[in-house]
């Protein structure tokens, strides 16, 4: 489906809401069938923002646009109304970005694993082994404005607006047996985004890449279409792909970021006291979502392990560093798709990493596990609760 199809299909969705919503101006949509009374436009004082989610309500994102919403509204009187729409309530990842684009809506999550189709840079947070093991070092790098304003111009050529940078949690990888080495995944099929960096990743480990919309995977798993899935904790509990699967590895290989994305003629076209309110906003949520996120992955890996029948096994450094080297060709392919401006934010990701990691005094955080925390018991890792 090309983009003006995806645009129409978009907007067919969210016919019904905009007839009942308002831009920033107040104003109702005019179109009318003849003889029909027009609508009562709401008052200037009220308007609506739709924020759209690539998760479903329990989630980290739900749980960033359910504080978002809380203290915008708190600080406008109610005079802004959020709307927050989980997923699959106006269409899938892409959708939701070529609503934001034309307007459609005004905020939506937007994931470098589908994001990389339309904006290639963006496809490095989907390279693995580039973010720290410490949640310190990476929510300060990734709230850098060296960082952030590398990305904003290819956001607004795509007429979004960037707001922010958010990481969720380790990924790890589900299926019915561990997967120490590069043997284990020889031929495995295992469900991707449709990033062209993730496939190219999990080829470099001998896997079979197979990418499937998310809501599709449980269904995947149960019909044998796929022989596992890689998601952060959170995701794999809500979403109850652990019941499908005997063994969660945690290789701590990447992270799973998602970024906060506007629609880029609604943001610009916010009074300038409401911009300054949503920045204001976007950089209280930095430390909260992080802390939120830290909580969500450990508690959801409790719950899995409580209920039994699942192992968690954490990779040894030396099994680590097995799938590290077997990654780093994949930079190369990162390069080719993305340009110059691709190589820029790589280095300047590494570089910041660097500095960050050797500004900690030794010995002060540990490693992060899998859940993004350093709590989780040894006994917890070693097999079925």
């Amino acid at each position: 489906m090309n983009r003006a199809s995806i645009r129409n299909a978009g907007l067919t969705l969210l016919a019904a809401l905009l007839l009942a919503a308002c831009s920033e101006s107040g104003q109702a949509p005019t179109e009318q069938s003849a003889g029909t009374e027009p609508a009562e436009p709401e008052t200037a004082e009220t308007v609506t923002w739709r924020f759209a989610l690539e998760e479903v309500e329990g989630s980290v994102q739900d749980a960033y646009a359910q504080e978002f919403k809380r203290r915008i509204e708190e600080r406008t009187d109610g005079t802004v109304n959020v709307e927050v729409y989980p997923y699959g309530a106006l269409g899938t990842s892409s959708q939701l970005t070529e609503m934001a684009q034309s307007g459609g809506i005004e905020l939506t999550f937007a994931s470098p694993g589908h994001l990389a189709d339309l904006i290639p840079e963006v496809g490095v947070f989907t390279l693995h082994f580039v973010l720290s093991e410490h949640n310190q070092v990476n929510r300060e790098v990734l709230s850098d404005e060296a960082v952030y304003s590398l990305f904003q111009p290819l956001y607004n050529s795509q007429d979004l607006q960037l707001l922010d940078i958010i990481p969720e949690g380790w990924m790890v990888w589900s299926a019915d047996k561990p997967l120490r080495t590069l043997e284990d995944f020889e031929n495995f099929k295992i469900r991707t985004m449709t990033s062209p960096i993730l496939v190219e990743s999990y080829r470099a480990y001998g896997a079979n890449p197979t990418p499937m919309p998310y809501s599709e995977v449980y269904s995947g798993l149960q019909l044998g279409q796929i022989d596992g899935q890689v998601n952060p904790i959170f995701a794999i509990e809500e979403m109850s792909f652990y019941e499908e699967q005997d063994v969660l590895t945690s290789g701590r290989h990447a992270q799973f970021i998602s970024t906060l994305a506007a629609s880029r003629q609604w943001f610009e076209g916010l009074p300038e006291e409401r911009r300054e309110l949503v920045l204001q906003v976007r950089d209280e949520l930095v430390d909260w979502i992080d802390e939120e996120q830290i909580r969500y992955n450990e508690e959801r890996l409790q719950t899995i392990l409580d209920e039994g029948g699942t192992e968690f096994v954490e990779l040894t450094e030396e099994e680590r560093q097995a799938f590290r080297e077997a990654s780093m060709g994949v930079r190369d392919t990162y390069i080719e798709q993305s340009g110059e401006t691709g190589e820029e934010i790589l280095n300047t990701l590494l570089d910041r990493i660097e500095q960050a990691e050797a500004g900690m005094e030794d010995g002060s955080t540990e490693a992060d596990t899998a859940t993004g925390d350093d709590t989780v018991m040894e006994d917890e890792a070693q097999g079925e609760s």
